[in-house]
C-alpha cells in the first residue's frame, strides 16, 4: 500500500480494517502502510481519543457502542452454548457457605443454575433465580423493589436498601460490555447502580462473566472501572491482544470451553 496517504486518510482505513478484522498490531500496520511504527502509533492514539479503539501493547483492538437494551427474552437464546459454559466455570468458583451477590442476565442466570447444588447463599435482582431455588441446596434471597421486565430483574430503591444490609464473599456480575478504557457498562441506569453496589458490597473477589461479545463493547453508564475486576470468565474466542490487556491490568481470564468434557483454562501464575 502506497505510503503517501495523508494521516486522515491513513487512519480511516486503519478503522475500517480494525472494524472488519477486531484487532490490529503496530507491525502489521507498519508493513502495510510502509511507514514508521512511530507513525502508526501516533495514528492510534489520535483514533483512541476519538473513542474508535483501545490501545493495546502490540496495537489496538475495536470498540463497539451499545446504547439499546437488548430483550431479556432474545438475550437467553443468543450465544447460549456460551453462556452455559460460562455458568459451569463462573459456579466452580464458588464454595460451600459463601455468601454471593448476583445481578441480572442470562448468563448470570446460567451460574446460579450450576450452583444448585450447592450449599451457599444468593444474594440477587435476577427474577429467574425463583424458579432455581426450587428442589435446590442454595438458600435464595431476591432483592425487594421494582420489578423490571426488560431485564427480568428488581431494580430502585427498595433493592439498595436491602443491598445495604448484607456483605457477600464473592460477585458475580453480568454485562452489557466490558471495555479496558471505559469497564463495565450498560445501557439501563438502573441496572448499573445495582451492578455498582453489588462490587462496593463484596469484600471478597468480584468476578465478570462475559461472553466474547460483550469484550471491547461499550455502553451508555458506567457499572465500575476493569480496576474493581478480580477474575473474567468468558469463553473460547476471546483474542490474545484482549486477553493480554485485561491480565496485564491485573484480572484472572478463566476461559470456559464450549466442548464437552474440556476443562476450564486458567492461566498459571
Amino acid at each position: 500500500m502506497a505510503c503517501n496517504l495523508i494521516p486522515a486518510d491513513r487512519q480511516k482505513k486503519i478503522h475500517l480494517l480494525l472494524s472488519r478484522e477486531g484487532v490490529v498490531s503496530v507491525a502489521e500496520l507498519t508493513q502495510m502502510f510502509g511507514v514508521s511504527e512511530l507513525t502508526i502509533r501516533r495514528d492510534l492514539d489520535a483514533l483512541s481519543r476519538k473513542g474508535l479503539l483501545e490501545r493495546t501493547h502490540g496495537g489496538a483492538v475495536s470498540t463497539q457502542h451499545m446504547s439499546v437494551e437488548p430483550l431479556y427474552s432474545h438475550k437467553g437464546t443468543i450465544r447460549k452454548r456460551e453462556k452455559e459454559a460460562i455458568g459451569v466455570a463462573a459456579a466452580d468458583l464458588a464454595q460451600d457457605g459463601d455468601t454471593l451477590l448476583i445481578n441480572s442476565g442470562s448468563t448470570t442466570l446460567e451460574v446460579i443454575r450450576n450452583l444448585r447444588h450447592k450449599k451457599v447463599r444468593v444474594i440477587t435482582s435476577n427474577a429467574g433465580a425463583i424458579a432455581e431455588a426450587v428442589g435446590s441446596e442454595m438458600e435464595v434471597i431476591l432483592l425487594g423493589g421494582r420489578y423490571r421486565p426488560q431485564s427480568n430483574s428488581i431494580v430502585g430503591a427498595l433493592a439498595h436498601l436491602s443491598l445495604q444490609q448484607v456483605y457477600g464473599n464473592k460477585a458475580f456480575i453480568g454485562v452489557d460490555g466490558i471495555s479496558l478504557k471505559y469497564g463495565l457498562t450498560t445501557p439501563a441506569l438502573g441496572e448499573a447502580e445495582i451492578a455498582r453496589q453489588m462490587i462496593e458490597r463484596t469484600p471478597g473477589p468480584v468476578i465478570v462473566v462475559a461472553d466474547h461479545s460483550k469484550l471491547r463493547v461499550v455502553s451508555n453508564f458506567l457499572t465500575a472501572p476493569v480496576e474493581k475486576v478480580d477474575v473474567l470468565v468468558t469463553d473460547d474466542r476471546i483474542d490474545g491482544e484482549t486477553r493480554a490487556g485485561f491480565e496485564k491490568m491485573g484480572v484472572e481470564i478463566i476461559v470456559a470451553s464450549v466442548n464437552p468434557g474440556d476443562a476450564p483454562q486458567r492461566k498459571e501464575g
